[in-house]
Formats: C-alpha cells, structure tokens, sequence
C-alpha cells in the first residue's frame, strides 16, 4: 500500500475518533467577559420598584434594593439564565463547521521490511454537518425558547422574593406593636393578680378567684414569649432575605406600627388580560413552543445525516520542512447516512417528545387556572380582611368609648379599680386584633401584587 495513503487513512480515522470541542461560534463566545455581578435596570422592573416606593418607607425601599443586590435565589436565576444563554450558542456552534489542527508523530513500518521510517505530520481538520433539513436550526430555536423562559422564570423569583421581604417586614412591625400591647396586658393582669390575691386575704374573693386570675398572669407572660420567639424568627428571615447573616438582626430597622402609611386603595377588578403578563404564564407559553420543535427534531431523527469532512495534512521525516506544500496531502470527503434499524430508538423518541408536549400542554392550561385563581383569591381576601380591620376598628372605638365611661365611674368611686383594669385589658385584647387586620391589608397587598406579577 502507499505510504501517503495508508498515512492519509490513519489520519483520517484518528481525526474521526477525537472529540472537538472547540468551534467558531464557541470561540468567539469565548472572548465575550462572563456575567457581571452588578444590579441592572431590567432587575428593579422585575420587581417594579415603584410599586414598593409607593409605601413611602426608605427601610422598605432599602431591604427590597438589597435582596435584589445580595439574595442568594436571585444570584442562582440570574445565573440559570446565562448557562441558559450560553447552551443557546452551544446548540449554534453545531449548525457551523468545525476546525482543528493539531501535531502527529508518526513511526511506520512497511511489511517485509526490517526498518521503519519516522514521519512528522501537521493535520488540519474541517467537518460539517450539512443542516438541509434544518434539524440542527430546530435545536437552536429549542434552546433558545428554553432561555426566553428562564428570563420569565427569574422574573418570578424576584417577584417571590421581594413579596416575601415585603411580607415579613410588614409582620415584624406587627410583631413589635403586639408585643407592646401584650407587656400591658401583662401588666394589667399581674395587676389584676395583686388585687385578687389581696382581696381572698381580705375575704372579700374566693381562692378559685385567685388562682383563675395567677393562671390568666401566666398565660400573658407565655404569650408574650410567643411573640418574642416569633419576632426572632421573622428577624432571621429578613436577614437571609436580604443577604445578610442572621447574627445582625438587631441591626434591622423599621418603622413603628404609628409610622405605617394608610393602605393603598383597593381596585374593584382586575382585567382578565394581565394574567397573561404573569412570568409563570409568559413561560408556559414558550415551554409549550419549545414542545412542539422537540417534536419536529423527533421526526428529523428518522431523515438521512450529511457529513462533510475536509482534511489537510502536512507530512515529512523533519519537522523544520513540515509545512511545505509540495508535503501535503488532501482529503474531501462527503457522506449521506439512513438509519436504518436503531431498535426502535428513534419512534420510542418522538413519541415520548410527544407525550412530554401533552404533559407542557396540560401544565399550561393548569398554570392559567391556577393564575386566575390566585388573583381572584388574592383580591377577594383583600377586601374582605379590609372589611374586617374596619370592622375591628369600630368595636375598638366602642370599647374605647366605654373604657372613658368606666374611667368616670372609677374616679366617681362608683367601681372598683379592678374593674377599671379589667376593661383596659378588654381594649388592649380588641386593640391587638385591630393591629393583626390592619397589617393584614398590607400583607395582602402584597399578595395581590404577586398574583398579577408585579403589575398592579
């Protein structure tokens, strides 16, 4: 056999048994600088930064600016959707040729002959998949509908993740004014406890009356443990939320319950239209398109595969002379290949891209479902816990009204001091309720905000 081809086909399937990787659109990915870790405009819209700012409280403002900064959730989407953007250009790379070149010591022994010859050959090696069919564009578009919703997907978690800060801000300020209305209470109570206690040693109240009052002082003080240790936790909450070690959480400040701004107005409806505006929708809509071109590149599966190869190489017995021309060899080559028998591999792929299309297709109309029912859901409970404060309100006013009568009659001496304590704490137990369904209506705001998607 000759030498230069027998080289030629050693070549060829040495060339044919390497892997690749890099490519022209690869490389030029390459030199692009990998994703920076700033804050950028399209970040604040996600959350709709307005929205918050509406609420006039600058530590508000500062927790939601530094969970988009320092969030640890939001980091990962963000970083999901570049890997999702970098898989876009990888899938691209496969639409173009392929170049290498690469360095190949050779030592070969004819047969018959006793001696070998040293060579030293320069392979440069080009393939392309002819894309006729437009198999390999299909996975691109794939791909490329797999990072559009990654972008809808990130947009949600930082919807989520500002609600959740929201949220538990909002609580935290609820959580303070409850527990200064419970150290009252607990006051009274122990108050009410010292006069019981010295009123059955006067004979003028009975042991069981004692002890119903010792049980109800003790119940305050495990009542208001409860509430501390709630405190903490929403404190550590806040702290995760935003990035920042829960061993500061006595460094987070808010604005007192009094400080709280009045309640946004509550809209009468919301139109049907910005369901289709929520991220989780928007990304059912292109998962639900990124089905259907799975299932075109099932049916591309079972159409003929064109492969073009293109090989130079450089031969000779010293490398200072290697790339002389009159040392090359050169090979094109082409190739349609049709599967024929695969086991049953590429019908069992198409109908199970089909299966999967049906299964996104349900997921889409569920997702719909679920959106309309969150909003109606979130609205609804946002009126009728407005509806609730107001009514709160109004017994606490009442109670208020005969707190300041009770007041009269005790400085008249027509009633005791005990019963004067006794109605302060009835205000105090109705004030707390008006507190938890004021607060209520802010948290549900948020909740409404988070149902349409930040487009309220």
């Amino acid at each position: 056999m000759n030498k230069r081809k027998l080289l030629s086909i050693t070549l060829i399937i040495s060339m044919l048994t390497m892997n690749y990787v890099p490519s022209l659109a690869y490389a030029s990915f390459l030199k692009k600088n990998v994703i920076q870790a700033q804050v950028n405009d399209y970040k604040f819209q996600n959350v709709n930064l307005d929205w918050w700012k509406s609420y006039n409280d600058e530590y508000l403002d500062e927790y939601i600016i530094k969970a988009i900064n320092e969030n640890q959730d939001l980091k990962i989407a963000t970083l999901k959707v570049e890997e999702a953007r970098q898989n876009v250009k990888i899938q691209f790379s496969k639409e173009l040729p392929s170049a290498s070149i690469g360095v190949a010591p050779l030592l070969l022994k004819n047969t018959g002959l006793t001696s070998s010859d040293g060579e030293f050959a320069v392979p440069m090696l080009v393939s392309y998949e002819a894309d006729i069919f437009l198999k390999n564009h299909d996975k691109t578009k794939s791909a490329q509908k797999t990072y559009e919703a990654s972008k809808f997907d990130e947009k949600a978690v930082y919807i989520s993740i500002a609600s959740q800060v929201g949220a538990t801000y909002f609580n935290i300020i609820k959580a303070d004014k409850l527990i200064e209305l419970q150290e009252k209470i607990m006051k009274e109570r122990k108050e009410i406890y010292e006069l019981t206690k010295l009123s059955n040693s006067q004979g003028m109240a009975s042991t069981a009356d004692e002890v119903r009052a010792k049980k109800s002082y003790v119940l305050t003080v495990v009542d208001l443990t409860d509430l501390k240790k709630s405190r903490e936790k929403l404190l550590t909450s806040l702290a995760v939320l935003i990035g920042e070690s829960p061993n500061n959480i006595n460094e987070l400040k808010r604005v007192s319950y009094e400080e709280l701004p009045k309640c946004k107005q509550i809209p009468d409806e919301i139109p049907s239209e910005i369901i289709t505006q929520r991220p989780d929708y928007m990304a059912a809509e292109l998962n639900i398109q990124k089905a259907g071109i799975d299932v075109r590149v099932a049916k591309k599966e079972f159409l003929p595969k064109i492969n073009i190869l293109g090989l130079v190489a450089f031969l000779s017995t010293n490398a200072a002379s290697s790339l002389n021309w009159e040392n090359a060899v050169a090979i094109l080559a082409g190739a349609a290949m049709l599967p024929l028998f695969t086991g049953g591999r590429n019908t069992a792929n198409l109908r199970i891209k089909k299966n999967q299309y049906e299964q996104i297709l349900q997921s889409y109309y569920k997702t719909n479902l679920t959106a309309i029912q969150e909003v109606n859901d979130a609205l609804s409970t946002l009126k009728l816990d407005n509806e609730r404060y107001e009514n709160n309100l109004d017994s606490y006013n009442m109670q208020k009204e005969d707190y300041h009568h009770s007041s009269n009659k005790y400085n008249q001496g027509i009633i005791s001091k005990l019963d004067l304590l006794q109605e302060q704490e009835t205000l105090l137990t109705i004030n707390k309720t008006v507190i938890s369904s004021h607060t209520d209506c802010y948290i549900n705001q948020i909740s409404l905000y988070k149902a349409v998607g930040g487009k309220i």
